[in-house]
């Protein structure tokens, strides 16, 4: 099997500029995922997929590939990820190089570890799906959440006003870290999650949003309380 990490850090980003190689804990955040891919040694080729030549600099540094850089079509605000990943799949065909599983890493995940990354690939192997995605538990029950009408707060299923928390399915979402796939359902489908797909449970002090400069500092106490 042949196996290809594609990180995906486009130059823009409007909320946290330069997001992508801001430094976390001491090194550009782009590092950790770049790091943990490299460490796992389940990837034939560890790439950067950028539109910006400062991100790819960095990615070289840290010692990922950046064979070519992303089309300014797939670099916008509205560009679907797994586009990105086809057009990069599509660009090493090219190349004369094809892969037998892709893996998406988001370069703002410092929580992914190499072993991390080794269980996953092999949970999605031996669980025989087409893909995996890492999710996490809700940590309170969306069953019992609150809608706002009229002003008025009520509950938007009062039927589970009195129900137990433990006594309620457990709901998951996705902890935007990585997405494993065979490249052959990835070429063919048009999402991350497709209908045959895995679930890697993931713990909730190992995920975080980063999104804001909030964020950005809930996530680096997260992170430096996992390393210790």
């Amino acid at each position: 099997m042949s196996v290809i990490a594609i990180i995906t850090a486009r130059g823009g980003s409007k909320r946290i500029p330069r997001k992508n190689i801001k430094e976390f804990c001491g090194k550009p955040i782009i590092a950790y995922s770049i790091e943990s891919a490299l460490s796992s040694g389940i990837f034939d080729e560890v790439m950067v997929s950028t539109d910006d030549d400062e991100i790819a600099a960095i990615a070289r540094k840290f010692g990922a590939e950046v064979p070519f850089m992303r089309s300014a079509e797939k670099a916008d605000d509205h560009t679907p990820t797994i586009d990105v990943i086809k057009e990069v799949l599509n660009d090493y065909k090219n190349l004369e190089k094809e892969f037998d599983y892709a893996c998406c890493i988001y370069p703002t995940a410092p929580f992914i570890t190499a072993d991390k990354l080794k269980a996953a690939f092999e949970t999605l192997v031996n669980s025989g799906k087409d893909a995996l995605v890492p999710v996490v538990k809700f940590s309170f029950p969306p069953q019992r959440c609150f809608v706002i009408e009229d002003e008025g707060l009520k509950y938007k299923w009062p039927e589970n006003e009195f129900a137990r928390s433990q006594d309620l399915e457990p709901f998951y979402h996705d902890a935007g870290q990585f997405y494993m796939q065979k490249t052959k359902t990835l070429l063919e489908g048009r999402s991350l999650v497709p209908a045959n797909t895995a679930p890697f449970i993931v713990d909730d002090m190992e995920v975080q949003d980063i999104d804001t400069f909030d964020d950005w500092n809930i996530a680096e106490i997260k992170y430096q309380k996992m390393i210790k």
